[in-house]
């Protein structure tokens, strides 16, 4: 099986939406990098906005470690209580 690296919006290296942060952890740059990037085509053109603006829409957050879990709730070995 491949192993697929998916971009996601950041939820630790993040200003506004997390975008510049994910970015930077799947290109292995300096968020600050890629934030200057966004702001040099902002101010050249106006494109680094709407880039930005589309990334947010449709670029997932980062999931929350251990969501993929699945606990089997047959094997268990803690009691549960009732209400």
């Amino acid at each position: 099986m491949e192993n697929v690296r998916k971009i996601y919006r950041s939820r630790t290296e993040r200003i506004l939406g997390g975008v510049c942060g994910g970015l930077g952890e799947y290109l292995n740059v300096d968020p600050t990098i890629i934030r200057l990037i966004f702001v040099v085509l902002f101010f050249g053109g106006g494109s680094g906005g709407l880039i930005y603006l589309i990334m947010w829409i449709l670029v997932p957050e980062e999931p929350l470690p251990g969501a993929g879990d699945v606990i089997d709730v047959e094997e268990s070995s803690e009691p549960v209580e009732e209400a």
